[in-house]
């Protein structure tokens, strides 16, 4: 009894005491985890986007509005050499009005025989607006129509001449365009000899300007085109004509061309002007008032300053 007394504390404490630290009689605890955070969601993938519209660069410097003008189209041309030397969206078509009848005088003046006599057809007398209320049957004389033509600027006259000229008033639209086209107009078509609104009827600041160079290398329509007044003989009476080129008045040395008036046009210009043995041609297109004389004289003013090698920028 004594002995197991005795045997019963060294049982306990081989059994019950912890193990070695060596490790040979007990796994090690495992460590304890370090709990993860929740992975986070990923993004949505963001919809494609439309490319974007590409920023249009920055136009030629022949295109910048460095006179700060009006006009929608506009240039300036050297009118011996026909060298531009401004412009403003000069290939940009717009709609002439009136400033048609440069090329109408054009080719009425090129076909000669200016004395013969025009008879007026019920045609010619209904086409309206500016006009100088000419009647069937009467007649003029082609060269007394030019004027009635390029100062009145009137319509009448214009379908006259157009149908004696061409046969037709679309006979002559062709002979029109024809014309532009030997004069190195590729922006240019014509449907009537006066300029009355049709969609199919336009042109360019480029391609009128050199069809009023043209015009203005023939003396008559020179002449024409420089007077500011003149009488208009008719049956029924005599009529005082009146230039309505105010550059004429206004800008010193203007020598012509031609204004223009539609609504789809707005206002539009042909004009000269000659000093100290140069001239210059401008045109300006869809503009309003005064741009329309604001616009030239600035045009005309830098024409005749400027050269190729003077005017900024690059060759214009």
């Amino acid at each position: 009894m004594r002995l197991s007394r005795l045997l019963l504390p060294i049982f306990c404490l081989f059994f019950l005491s912890p193990p070695s630290s060596n490790g040979e009689t007990h796994k090690k605890a495992a460590p304890a985890r370090t709990p993860q955070s929740a992975p986070k969601p990923k993004p949505k993938p963001k919809p494609p986007q439309k490319p974007a519209a590409p920023v249009p660069k920055k136009e030629v410097e022949e295109d910048e509005d460095d006179l700060d003008l009006a006009a929608k189209g506009a240039i300036v041309i050297d009118a011996f050499t026909g060298a531009p030397l401004y412009q403003k969206n000069p290939d940009a078509r717009f709609y002439p009005a009136s400033t048609t009848k440069i090329m109408t005088g054009l080719l009425v003046i090129e076909a000669g025989h200016l004395d013969e006599a025009v008879e007026v057809t019920l045609e010619d007398a209904r086409v309206g607006e500016s006009s100088l209320n000419i009647r069937a049957g009467e007649t003029f004389t082609r060269r007394q129509m030019l004027y009635g033509l390029l100062l009145k600027s009137a319509n009448d006259v214009a379908a006259a001449l157009g149908r004696d000229n061409g046969g037709s008033i679309e006979a002559f639209a062709q002979k029109m365009t024809a014309r532009a086209r030997e004069l190195g107009c590729t922006n240019t078509q014509f449907a009537n000899p006066h300029g009355l609104h049709h969609a199919a009827h336009f042109t360019t600041p480029r391609d009128l300007a050199l069809i009023a160079r043209a015009a203005m290398n023939q003396p008559l329509f020179r002449q024409i085109v420089g007077t500011k007044q003149a009488q208009w003989e008719a049956p029924s009476g005599m009529r005082l004509l009146t230039n309505h080129n105010r550059l004429l008045e206004r800008f010193p040395g203007c020598t012509g061309v031609k204004t223009g008036y539609t609504i789809p046009a707005q206002q539009v210009l042909a004009s000269s002007a000659y000093r100290n043995g140069r001239e210059a041609i401008a045109v300006v297109m869809h503009t309003d008032k005064p741009g329309i004389w604001e616009d030239s004289a600035k045009l005309l003013e830098f024409g005749l300053t400027h050269t190729l090698e003077t005017a900024p920028g690059p060759e214009r």
